[in-house]
């Protein structure tokens, strides 16, 4: 899992630059067209994030990602969101998580209630990758791809796994509203990860006992 920079603050423009910021249109892809924008997905990940001289962290590379949006294409359900302004902006994909909780498997530590009610309803969403270029309203752009994914599924719970040694990604996702669950690491895996969610403001809340789902699913589309 990989996210931009997570910077999220609007920058003053300066002296004869332009105070508007080019409208940004969000689009669903099939697979088809995934496909067809392979090479284009590819260097959005290479420049969604500024790299950090102090991290000590290393970023898979290219091939690795490509790898990662091919084997998660064969999953049913996958289905990716870009965001396009005079280029690719960001985009986000994944896959429904099954009900059978078998995503979580190597959780450490009892899951929250409310995200195994949402897992086993079919209402948690899983992310492969939210994908970011650095731009000045790049926090609202990431708000509006997650909400995107999960209202084309009607779910209510993102949820995606990031490396702990990712301090980088780490930061960006609570920036843009995901909250850490624990720590989870898979059977014979040496990767242990963060568990991170992002509830759906519409579907699903937090509160002092933890993640709840809203009656209904808390909308329209809620199931």
């Amino acid at each position: 899992m990989t996210a931009g920079p997570g910077r999220g603050q609007p920058r003053k423009p300066g002296n004869g630059e332009a105070c508007a910021v080019a409208p940004v249109r969000l689009r669903r892809l099939n697979r088809r067209l995934v496909e067809d924008l392979r090479e284009d997905l590819a260097g959005l990940y290479v420049e969604s994030r500024v790299p950090d001289t102090g991290d000590a962290y290393r970023r898979p590379g290219r091939q690795d990602f490509l790898n990662r949006l091919t084997a998660d294409m064969g999953r049913p359900g996958f289905a990716m969101v870009i965001a396009e302004s005079d280029g690719l902006m960001g985009c986000a994909f994944g896959f429904p998580v099954r009900g059978d909780g078998s995503w979580w498997l190597g959780f450490d530590g009892v899951l929250p209630r409310g995200v195994g009610q949402l897992t086993v309803s079919g209402r948690a969403f899983a992310f492969g990758d939210i994908l970011i270029r650095p731009h000045p309203q790049d926090r609202e752009l990431a708000r509006r791809v997650q909400e995107r994914l999960l209202t084309d599924h009607q779910a209510s719970l993102g949820a995606t796994l990031v490396d702990g040694a990712d301090h980088p990604t780490l930061s960006a996702l609570r920036s843009w509203g995901w909250l850490d669950v624990g720590e989870l690491r898979r059977p014979l895996g040496v990767t242990t990860f963060r568990a991170l969610v992002f509830p759906l403001a519409e579907r699903a809340t937090v509160t002092g006992v933890g993640l709840v789902a809203m009656p209904g699913g808390g909308g329209p589309g809620g199931r």
